[in-house]
């Protein structure tokens, strides 16, 4: 096919350009602002673009397919120059489901947590040889790309995120996947800017398991209030809890039948992915041997508290946490883990929710659990995003932390950090954003070795 995108320098956007381009496809795309990781990578596939712009008179009838993607905006010239010529235009989900209507759909979906499960499955079904297609929302060891639909593979296993599908489809990413096996992780409200209340929040979640087709298994983590009454008012589902697991000298074991099998990954919400995971691939065919022996060399996704750098004094994490949620259960993670350890949590304020005056107050204790507490925010994100300008005040009273600082310039908070103790200590780092371009590895490895 000749596929062109409308926003290749996505994330999801790039990783399923340059897949299809590898599988043979005539791919072609634009976008205004292309970053790292995206630009060398497309720039390696020869798929980027000559210059950044709209390129309305580029596109003409022989293309078969357009994807749009969510960074553009619904008065887009490109879009506006495929729809006069009645080009077949497709969302990001949307494209999905039509190149993998024959096959297994498995959908992974939640607030927190999906990405971290759809890896652990991947990573099991990939160790134990098995011929699957996929879609995950962050790089994998293994991996070339966070995207593959072929052909032959019988199964395809997706991230399956709530956020709008395109600029002008507003429904969720995941309904358009019709599942015949789901995972919802945990229900805890995100995305404030598109779900004004978490009433209209929980309903895309109904929304989900009500769009599977008959006879689909729904799992879901039964440590969820809200989880619990949705199951309970659809009269299906099945719930299960952590992996049975236990923890010594700072290392986590899960619990298999022939003993403990020594982890990568610790924290209560990693156990409770680890048994989804493991639902999953059961689900699949794969017995619990070979499921425990692939969980023993899983190191994580990319971000997803995963380890900077560690040396005699100290290790540091850095965790994609953003959500109020995500903060809190990644802050305890570690502590749990580390009780020993004194912790210094840092965190960056940067998705349109998380810097919204009324939404602050859902951080409240959220960072609790660290010795430390940092919250980083940039004024001029504020502004890019037009929203009204916040006070470290009001920030400090959201959290509610005894003793948490408030910067609103990176390299002050680099300083601050730099100046501590860190005999004995963890640094965890937790932002969606990058801490407004802080060289992150280098302060980590610094801190780490003294």
């Amino acid at each position: 096919m000749k596929i062109h995108f409308i926003a290749i320098g996505g994330s999801a956007m790039h990783n399923m350009a340059i897949a299809l381009k590898d599988d043979g496809h005539h791919v072609t795309g634009s976008d205004d602002q292309i970053f790292e990781p995206s630009r060398s990578r497309l720039r390696a596939k020869g798929l980027l673009p000559e210059a950044e712009g709209w390129f309305p008179e580029r596109l003409d009838a022989s293309i078969d397919v357009v994807v749009l993607g969510m960074h553009a905006r619904a008065d887009n010239p490109e879009l506006a120059r495929a729809q006069e010529l009645g080009l077949k235009v497709h969302s990001y989900p949307s494209f999905i489901y039509e190149q993998t209507r024959g096959k297994t759909r498995v959908v992974i979906a939640g607030s927190h947590g999906k990405t971290t499960t759809t890896a652990m499955a991947m990573h099991a079904l990939a160790r134990a040889g098995r011929d699957f297609d996929y879609m995950v929302g962050a790089k994998l060891d293994g991996f070339e790309t966070m995207y593959r639909v072929s052909p032959a593979a019988p199964v395809v296993i997706l991230e399956g995120d709530e956020y709008l599908s395109s600029p002008i489809d507003p429904s969720p990413k995941f309904l358009w996947y019709k599942p015949q096996l789901a995972v919802i992780t945990g229900i805890a409200w995100d995305h404030a800017n598109v779900f004004p209340t978490f009433e209209q929040y929980k309903l895309q979640f109904r929304l989900l398991a009500e769009s599977m087709p008959e006879g689909a298994r729904l799992l879901y983590f039964e440590g969820d209030e809200h989880l619990r009454a949705l199951a309970a008012s659809l009269g299906r589902g099945q719930g299960y809890w952590e992996f049975p697991h236990m923890a010594r000298d700072g290392q986590t074991f899960a619990l298999g039948p022939g003993g403990p099998v020594p982890l990568r990954v610790f924290g209560r919400h990693n156990l409770q992915n680890m048994n989804a995971a493991w639902l999953i691939c059961q689900e699949l065919g794969l017995d619990l041997e070979a499921f425990l022996e692939a969980m023993a060399s899983f190191g994580g996704a990319a971000r997803r508290l995963q380890t900077l750098a560690q040396g005699p004094r100290a290790t540091v994490f850095l965790d994609f946490a953003h959500s109020p949620s995500k903060l809190r259960a990644t802050t305890e993670a570690v502590k749990e883990q580390f009780p020993q350890r004194r912790l210094v949590a840092c965190f960056e304020l940067h998705t349109f929710s998380s810097l919204k005056a009324d939404f602050l107050p859902q951080y409240a204790h959220a960072m609790d659990s660290a010795d430390r507490a940092f919250v980083l925010y940039d004024p001029e994100v504020l502004r890019h995003k037009r929203l009204p300008e916040l006070s470290p005040d009001q920030v400090r009273e959201a959290f509610g932390t005894p003793g948490l600082r408030v910067f609103t310039r990176a390299d002050e908070l680099e300083a601050e950090l730099r100046q501590q103790d860190w005999t004995e200590a963890n640094l965890l780092l937790m932002s969606s954003g990058n801490f407004a371009g802080a060289d992150l590895q280098r302060l980590a490895s610094d801190i780490a070795e003294g």
